[in-house]
């Protein structure tokens, strides 16, 4: 990378929010001033669409976003979802009958129409989002690989999250990609090549930017092929150790506004 990226992506749960979950004052003005700058910022997530709205609210302007782990890249400007690389049907119902020959007491629930919705299982735990009108319990085993899904996700009671997505992965080897973003014991499986590091790399290409211009943040897992990817990969100083062990540089934990910190640091736009 020179001196300066041509583009930034930032992770936002635990890399660009504080430990209060928002966006502070400080980190705004950081973002705002690289975007007058010239230089563009992308949100990269694993959030749902249906939850960026609790971001934009704190942003001086909508940024583009690429969501669910890389399946779905959207523009707030024109609420165009550019690109989806969903679980096709078909996939979604071997993926789920291989962890339920893998893994006892596992339960589903699927992110569908880009993410806006979602559809579990009866057990599984909501923990975060209940939204009445968008989330919603399937009725039949069927009825969860019955449209196509960005992503599935799975619990299995308490379980260490390091440990449960090595034996998801090692069950769908091959099939689809999984991944963790939390300390819950929650994995999230994405189509086979579905992941942040090929969200990113799409919306580049489409914009003329060379991945070795890219300046990326993160801090767990799900943040581990972005960082890799990009040509400057940086780890807040609470990431996962997976993540400081592949990061190219380290700057101060989230709650300590990270990312401006290191934009400001790095970049003069204090």
């Amino acid at each position: 990378m020179g001196e300066t990226p041509r583009l930034i992506a930032t992770d936002i749960d635990g890399t660009l929010l504080g430990d209060d979950r928002t966006i502070s004052p400080r980190t705004q003005d950081a973002l705002a001033r690289m975007s007058a700058r010239g230089t563009p910022v992308v949100l990269v997530t694993g959030r749902p669409l249906r939850w960026l709205s609790l971001v934009y609210e704190q942003l001086a302007e909508p940024l583009p976003a690429i969501c669910a782990n890389g399946a779905v890249v959207y523009d707030p400007v024109t609420d165009e979802v550019m690109r989806a690389d969903p679980l096709a049907p078909e996939l979604l119902a071997e993926v789920a009958r291989r962890l339920r020959a893998e893994v006892p007491g596992v339960s589903f629930a699927v992110e569908i129409v880009d993410s806006r919705e979602m559809r579990h299982e009866a057990g599984y735990p909501l923990r975060w989002d209940a939204d009445a009108e968008a989330i919603r319990a399937i009725t039949s085993p069927e009825e969860l690989h019955s449209v196509p899904a960005v992503k599935l996700l799975a619990r299995a009671g308490e379980q260490d999250p390091d440990v449960f997505v090595q034996v998801v992965a090692g069950a769908l080897r091959g099939l689809a990609e999984a991944t963790h973003s939390s300390y819950t014991g929650l994995v999230e499986i994405s189509a086979a090549g579905v992941t942040k590091a090929a969200g990113l790399a799409w919306y580049c290409t489409r914009a003329g930017i060379d991945q070795r211009d890219v300046l990326a943040f993160g801090d767990m897992p799900n943040d581990v092929p972005m960082l890799t990817w990009a040509g400057r990969g940086v780890a807040v100083a609470n990431a996962h150790p997976a993540v400081l062990e592949i990061a190219d540089e380290v700057t101060s934990a989230n709650s300590e506004d990270g990312v401006a910190a290191y934009l400001e640091k790095v970049f003069g736009v204090g």
